[in-house]
């Protein structure tokens, strides 16, 4: 069986059409799948718009993406995990591309992100520097994104939940000291709504910030990391 982990927090505008995406592209593929959403302590109908649309949800109160996916994956049954942001739209393709590689022997992977919609500096960025250094050098799954073994996720320990970004970076080391790490070639779609209001400036900046406040900033809810942490209602 395939479980798709979507940690959620505040999430019913966006999940109708992440969930309609997930059970397309499951369906095309003819295997068995579930859908387990992670309800991170969220204050709107998110977990009523999960159960309405077929998936399984899981409470948590934590407030940390990587506490919620762990969540998830420990109370999914499938045999392979894919990880999938609750504002991020998969396609079958894209889909049949991750189970194959798993299928062949990767122990997980990821794949490139469109961000849609976005301004042209936005494409510019993730074209040019984004995903050339990111996927292509070094190789890392972006979080919205992410499929692995269950026995690959068991052997890595899950995410690391000290930290509240770039969770997905270690993850991705994790998994590949395991074995194969795979970056598809077929990309995955997730929202701008994180630029909303930015610009290239702000953007420098906040990366400036990360990289200043170093491990022990990723480790707080606050300052640079509050990024990806934004209070939804």
């Amino acid at each position: 069986m395939i479980s798709f982990v979507v940690p959620a927090y505040n999430e019913e505008s966006y999940l109708p059409s992440t969930l309609e995406a997930i059970h397309a592209s499951a369906r095309a593929l003819g295997e068995p799948y579930e859908i387990v959403v992670a309800d991170d302590a969220s204050t709107d109908s998110t977990a009523d718009v999960a159960r309405e649309m077929g998936a399984r949800v899981v409470r948590v109160e934590r407030r940390q993406i990587a506490a919620a996916r762990n969540a998830g994956a420990r109370a999914a049954r499938g045999e392979l995990l894919v990880f999938v942001d609750a504002d991020t739209r998969v396609s079958a393709p894209l889909v049949a591309e991750a189970v194959a590689a798993l299928r062949a022997g990767a122990v997980g992977g990821g794949a490139p992100v469109r961000i849609e919609p976005a301004p042209a500096w936005v494409h510019a960025f993730m074209k040019f520097c984004f995903t050339p250094f990111y996927f292509r050098l070094a190789r890392w799954a972006a979080g919205c994104f992410l499929f692995c073994t269950r026995a690959a996720f068991e052997a890595a320990g899950g995410f690391d939940e000290r930290y509240y970004a770039s969770e997905e970076i270690g993850f991705s080391r994790a998994l590949k000291r395991l074995g194969r790490f795979t970056i598809v070639r077929n990309a995955v779609s997730s929202s701008s709504r994180k630029l909303a209001g930015r610009t290239p400036g702000s953007l420098a900046w906040m990366l400036v910030r990360l990289a200043a406040a170093g491990p022990a900033g990723l480790r707080r809810r606050t300052g640079a990391t509050a990024f990806w942490y934004p209070e939804r209602r």
